[in-house]
């Protein structure tokens, strides 16, 4: 059904210019507001976790509504996040608008929404065009985001330009992330899809082991990502290289853009080596730029190390996403897509507690090294252990 494949797509499109927008915008602006690289940390880590807690809750107990209607249930808290954000300056209520909301500090996509947008996209086509739907979907993110990450600079143009305070127009990007969540409600009660399977009263009944064994792997990997968040990149490029938001936003714009343009040739890869090897052989060389940045002794450098790691850095993102849903019955993707989401949360929610001090201490980019060396243990992981367990398309 290409129209609910267009609506989930632009749904996910909407979702990452706001967030690679806020992802730029959100460390800058507390960092305007008096707060450490600590509280910066901590703020991100509460957003982490509590987007962990909801997209777990989403799989496992929203099986009693339909996918649909806890969308649009979220379109309402993203809005109210935003409007939060928007009129609250005291830290600990920030903290708690975070980990009960839906703001994303991240490059990717670490919201309730993932998993449900996930487990639709599959009843939108065959499996055969599975894998370049699963493409299509991450290229609008990476591409969109991209864009978003750019226009975290115009905040700082305009306050230049009408002599207003940089803080009361970055409370304006934040009313526009609210207004992205009111788009979103009208988007996904237009979705006209097939039925919808009815889930098992046990959300993982076949499929656990796998499942489960997956998640602990994408724990790893998140573990990792969470002290390269895009929030903490941006505070580290700050610190270490006195990088300005527009610059950091015109950089990401750049990486944004390479990592859409490689994810397309994702299921190419694929369909040659299988996914279990093209999410490992594309992942190790994007840790070993992550790993390079670290010690790069000027910004041209260590700016051409994060281009490099752009090139490849996402090709396992359809991949990954499209196995999962390869392995497991229809009837249990919200869940399983919910349990392998949530270690991207969950797990990499205190790394950028650990980066925020780190980096109140010194700017080397010891975060970088860490991601990068947990990220090469979990790709050998997973290609010990999954490289036999193979989705339909390739028995």
């Amino acid at each position: 059904m290409p129209n609910a494949t267009n609506s989930l797509i632009t749904s996910r499109g909407v979702r990452a210019f706001v967030d690679g927008l806020i992802s730029v915008i959100l460390p800058a602006y507390l960092i305007n507001l008096g707060y450490s690289g600590f509280q910066v940390g901590a703020l991100v880590t509460a957003t982490l976790l509590g987007s962990a807690a909801l997209t777990l809750a989403v799989g496992l107990r929203g099986f009693r509504q339909t996918p649909t209607r806890l969308l649009m249930w979220l379109t309402g808290l993203m809005a109210l996040t935003g409007i939060g954000f928007a009129t609250i300056t005291w830290f600990w209520a920030l903290f708690i608008i975070g980990a009960i909301g839906t703001m994303n500090p991240s490059s990717g996509d670490v919201s309730p929404f993932l998993p449900l947008e996930q487990s639709l996209l599959p009843l939108t086509t065959a499996d055969k065009n599975r894998n370049v739907v699963f493409a299509r979907y991450a290229m609008v993110a990476s591409l969109i985001g991209a864009i978003g990450a750019l226009a975290a600079g115009l905040p700082q143009f305009i306050a230049n330009t009408y002599d207003v305070h940089v803080q009361t127009v970055d409370r304006y990007v934040f009313l526009l992330y609210a207004l992205g969540g009111l788009f979103l409600f009208f988007n996904y009660q237009r979705l006209q899809l097939p039925a919808i399977p009815i889930p098992s009263r046990t959300p993982l009944a076949t499929s656990r082991r796998n499942v489960t064994r997956l998640s602990i792997l994408f724990s790893i990997d998140a573990f990792g990502g969470g002290f390269v968040v895009q929030s903490m990149l941006v505070l580290w490029l700050g610190q270490r290289f006195n990088m300005s938001t527009a610059r950091i936003g015109s950089l990401l714009f750049v990486t944004g853009i390479l990592s859409a343009f490689s994810i397309l040739l994702a299921p190419k890869v694929a369909k040659r080596f299988g996914l279990v090897r093209t999410m490992v052989f594309t992942h190790i060389p994007a840790s070993i730029f992550l790993i390079a940045a670290a010690f790069m002794p000027n910004a041209p450098l260590a700016i051409a190390c994060l281009i490099l790691r752009s090139l490849v850095s996402s090709m396992d993102v359809p991949a990954r996403t499209s196995y999962v849903m390869a392995i497991v019955p229809a009837n249990e993707r919200a869940a399983a897509a919910s349990v392998t989401n949530v270690p991207r949360s969950l797990a990499a929610a205190l790394p950028p507690l650990a980066t925020g001090a780190m980096l109140d201490h010194s700017n080397f980019g010891w975060p970088l090294l860490l991601a990068g060396i947990i990220k090469i243990t979990y790709d050998l992981l997973l290609l010990f252990q999954f490289r036999s367990v193979r989705p339909p398309e390739e028995r």
